[in-house]
């Protein structure tokens, strides 16, 4: 791979779950089922990719490869940088999952870094009158809130296992926060389609409409100072910046302001997981995914087990055969996940069971 990533070599596999299958491999199939030719085809590279929903961040990304990084120090740059281009897909209030593969030590490891629930929380609060769930209590309100692990998984990742600095990883994201950037068509549609919801909200509206309501259009420029200088505090001081700090205390105040639970002991014992993967095989290929609280990865493994009694090949890809098999198989999968999958720190996960290939075959 060249001087990027010389010390680590890295899968990474952050918010949702993919299958890596060697290019070779891929390459000897009888059929070809893609052709360069095409207007969306695989891109291949030599050294290093990444990938993004949004351009600012995959060249932020992109660059740090360039430079010698490392694929977390990629990851982690994408990230925060998100956090300013694209809210929606990456922002400091959230959460994620990341799975590494460490090629030197041949290790996986995965780093749960989703929002925790406040310790005030309890089973009914988002129960109306009836004792009914209540759509805008546990989607809406401040009360749907969870602790953020954005910035401490983040963070936790680039210390273990990347090699450029904070400051460097933040580097683009305070520079598109604090200078502005083009309005996306994804960002455009985003803040317009959310306007009603977001008036409730009165400095979101400040940030991202116009005086009048009016969202940014596609490529007028964003300004986020008030972003770009808390970027800045987590860059000189770390995740402590955001989860005992300014930031922390104006977190907690909006909470108390509105309703919400969360408190600056929430933040200050916020903590990433790290968690042994789920491991499957599919045919003679080994497969990791997140584990729980992730249910994707048990899922996936169950669906693989599944599919794999079935002639796949011979039925051909996408015939109506080999669809009604893969929705057949993601049905079953489903229903688990509604019976059995849950916080593996607060109700046991029959992990092995969902994913032997006995069960599969019942």
């Amino acid at each position: 791979m060249g001087k990027i990533a010389r010390k680590y070599k890295f899968i990474i596999i952050c918010l949702t779950t993919l299958i890596f299958i060697s290019a070779g491999s891929a390459f000897a199939q009888d059929t070809v089922i893609f052709s360069t030719k095409d207007i969306f085809h695989p891109v291949i590279a030599n050294n290093g990719m990444v990938s993004s929903q949004e351009g600012y961040a995959s060249e932020a990304g992109l660059a740090v490869l360039k430079e010698g990084g490392n694929a977390v120090d990629a990851a982690v740059t994408i990230g925060f940088t998100l956090a300013v281009t694209l809210p929606r897909a990456g922002n400091l209030g959230g959460g994620g999952f990341m799975l590494l593969h460490l090629a030197k030590d041949n290790q996986t490891i995965a780093i749960d870094y989703r929002e925790k629930a406040p310790l005030a929380a309890t089973r009914d609060m988002f129960l109306d009158n009836n004792g009914e769930v209540d759509p805008e209590k546990s989607r809406y309100s401040y009360l749907s809130v969870g602790v953020p692990g954005t910035v401490a998984g983040l963070t936790m990742a680039l210390e273990k296992y990347g090699t450029i600095s904070l400051e460097r990883a933040l580097q683009t994201a305070i520079e598109l926060a604090e200078k502005g950037f083009p309005v996306s068509e994804d960002l455009f549609r985003s803040l317009r389609d959310l306007k009603k919801r977001m008036q409730s909200y009165e400095a979101s509206m400040a940030i991202f409409y116009k005086p009048g309501g009016i969202p940014y259009q596609v490529g007028e420029i964003l300004v986020q100072k008030d972003l770009a200088r808390s970027l800045k505090l987590i860059a000189k001081y770390g995740a402590k910046a955001f989860y005992d700090g300014a930031i922390a205390s104006a977190i907690v105040a909006d909470m108390e302001a509105n309703g919400g639970l969360i408190t600056k002991e929430d933040l200050a014992t916020y903590q990433p997981v790290i968690r042994e993967p789920i491991r499957g095989t599919y045919r003679g290929y080994d497969i990791y995914c997140m584990p729980p609280p992730s249910s994707g990865g048990i899922h996936l493994v169950q669906m693989l087990n599944t599919l794999e009694a079935f002639p796949i090949r011979k039925l051909g890809h996408n015939t109506a055969q080999t669809i009604h098999l893969m929705t057949e198989s993601m049905k079953l999968a489903y229903a688990d996940r509604s019976k059995f999958l849950g916080d593996p720190d607060f109700v046991p996960v029959p992990v092995a069971e969902l994913t032997s290939k006995t069960y599969a075959e019942r």
